[in-house]
């Protein structure tokens, strides 16, 4: 029997092979969401709800820094506020989207293997060359925002957004998917943002940017960066800055990315 080359294949062919990379993916969610729900507590107990507590490491840190400057502001998240469920099967389907959310964020590595493993066939060789390692980077990428989201943005928005009143006579009660969802958008916002050097690589790679635009529109960059920061973030300038500076910085290494990206193309033209 011969074995037909990805290359070879009807768009039938391709159509039934994408099918089993997403079940594939689809199964990797649900394996790990399914785990996720089995272990309750250290999702919620130890991960969601540590960030309004005052000895999650980030408020700590804040605190120490703050003794050290004499800044007590920096002690945030002191006052714990209390969260509520007012719906008969609130807990239960919250239950059952952090799970889901939790499988997706813990399965991407694995769902973007997936995929590049049905992209690659159709790359030429020099292009499977100049994308290898572009899972991991992608992943580690995603990761470090997933993180920078966790344990910078979600505790700051956390204090601002729970300490804040119009006035003292109303207490504030936060209600248990309002909490999910405020943490749950800021960190996943975070993960995607920090794969900015991948998109600048591979747009780059097809021709739709150069480090000359990038340049060009540095200014225009940090007016999109600060509107950014100010949908992810607390409205309070201390948030928005902590978030604008990686944002830059990536922007920053876009730019020596695609720059050596169109040295390379160059120098193969020249030679």
């Amino acid at each position: 029997m011969v074995l037909k080359d990805k290359n070879e294949m009807t768009f039938l062919e391709h159509l039934e092979e994408l099918r089993w990379h997403i079940i594939r993916s689809v199964a990797a969610i649900l394996v790990i969401a399914i785990t996720a729900f089995v272990f309750r507590r250290i999702i919620f107990d130890i991960i969601i709800l540590a960030p309004k507590t005052p000895d999650f490491f980030t408020n700590r840190m804040f605190c120490k820094f703050g003794t050290l400057v004499n800044v007590p502001a920096l002690c945030i998240n002191r006052n714990e506020f209390e969260i509520i469920n007012i719906n008969m099967a609130g807990q239960f389907t919250t239950h059952i989207l952090v799970s889901i959310i939790a499988g997706v964020i813990l399965s991407f590595p694995y769902i973007f293997f997936e995929f590049w493993i049905f992209l690659k066939p159709a790359l030429y060789q020099k292009e499977k060359r100049h994308a290898t390692g572009a899972v991991f980077y992608s992943s580690l990428l995603f990761i470090l925002g997933i993180l920078f989201g966790y344990y910078l943005i979600t505790p700051l928005s956390v204090h601002f957004l729970g300490s804040y009143k119009v006035s003292d006579q109303v207490a504030n009660q936060i209600n248990l998917i309002s909490y999910i969802s405020t943490i749950s958008s800021v960190t996943l916002a975070s993960g995607i943002i920090f794969e900015l050097p991948i998109m600048v690589y591979f747009l780059t790679k097809i021709g739709l940017l150069t480090p000359q635009f990038l340049r060009k529109y540095r200014r225009h960059s940090v007016i999109v960066i600060l509107a950014l920061s100010a949908i992810i973030t607390p409205p309070d300038i201390f948030s928005q800055v902590l978030v604008c500076v990686p944002l830059l910085l990536l922007y920053e290494i876009g730019i020596g990315i695609s720059k050596r990206i169109v040295a390379q193309e160059e120098a193969k033209l020249a030679g």
